[in-house]
């Protein structure tokens, strides 16, 4: 497989891929070669039909900062002021970047994903993809979206409600505000919590193993049957937030948030 520079694969045990966030945005955010790489990563493990299960984790001591707002500046800013053709243009770049995560809950692989340190945004949306989530005792979760002047867009408002609940959903997602793992294990965001990061991996290694022992055809079959359950309902709000964030990006709160970011402030949002 290719090297890739967001995302490096390795093979920790029989019939196991792991793949490991790797930025090279800090913390692992998700910045444009990610979004380039992604989906051929995840096409190319399930067509090896070696590989049975995926070990989702994340490089360093966190496992995702989310987008990657300084990387991604370039890819977007050429559509903020561009009228109807720059809302069109975000629409379609949504589309694209959110392909890697429909790929990888729909596709024949489980995922079993290994989360310590800061999950953020887009990481959170990326976990509501996978099918297992075990996190340390050090793991903190927000979908901060809200606060940097966006809608969630990337699987995670149609994916969240079927995980936590719609309560919880509405929650995190309006305050923008952070969970413990604790948290996190009580609503159902996580399935497991343990205390140090050895401890999470090999959990997590253990489950990835056993998934990939019993037979693929038949795991594949209940992947379909469950995604199935939700996927339209996925699709559809994944497009209402795009186009959303067509308009939402050329905002002038928008702005104001992108700048406070870069300046390290609070932003005073205006309603405009």
């Amino acid at each position: 497989m290719t090297d890739h520079r967001s995302i490096r694969i390795e093979h920790p045990a029989d019939h196991v891929a792991e793949l490991v966030l790797q930025g090279p945005g800090h913390g692992n955010a998700l910045g444009p070669e990610f979004w380039r790489e992604f989906p051929d990563v995840v096409a190319d493990l399930q067509a090896d039909r070696d590989i049975r299960c995926l070990l989702l984790t994340g490089d360093g001591d966190h496992f995702c900062y989310g987008l990657d707002l300084q990387g991604m500046a370039a890819e977007v800013s050429g559509h903020l002021d561009g009228g109807a053709a720059g809302r069109s243009a975000i629409v379609e770049q949504a589309a694209l970047m959110v392909r890697g995560f429909d790929a990888l809950a729909a596709g024949r692989l489980p995922v079993v994903a290994a989360i310590d340190g800061w999950c953020i945004g887009a990481g959170i949306e990326l976990l509501c993809a996978c099918d297992l989530r075990l996190a340390t005792n050090d793991a903190r979760f927000a979908l901060k979206e809200v606060q940097v002047g966006m809608v969630a867009d990337l699987g995670g408002l149609g994916r969240l409600p079927f995980l936590i609940g719609e309560g919880w959903t509405r929650e995190l997602a309006l305050t923008g505000e952070a969970i413990d793992a604790g948290t996190a294990r009580e609503i159902g965001l996580v399935n497991h919590v343990f205390g140090e990061r050895d401890t999470l991996r090999a959990e997590a290694l253990a489950r990835a193993a056993r998934i990939a022992a019993n037979p693929p055809l038949v795991v594949a079959g209940i992947r379909q049957v469950l995604d199935g359950r939700i996927a339209g309902a996925v699709r559809s709000a994944n497009r209402e937030a795009a186009t959303l964030n067509g308009m939402l990006m050329q905002s002038e709160d928008f702005a104001e948030a992108m700048r406070a970011f870069m300046e390290k402030r609070e932003p005073e949002f205006k309603g405009r």
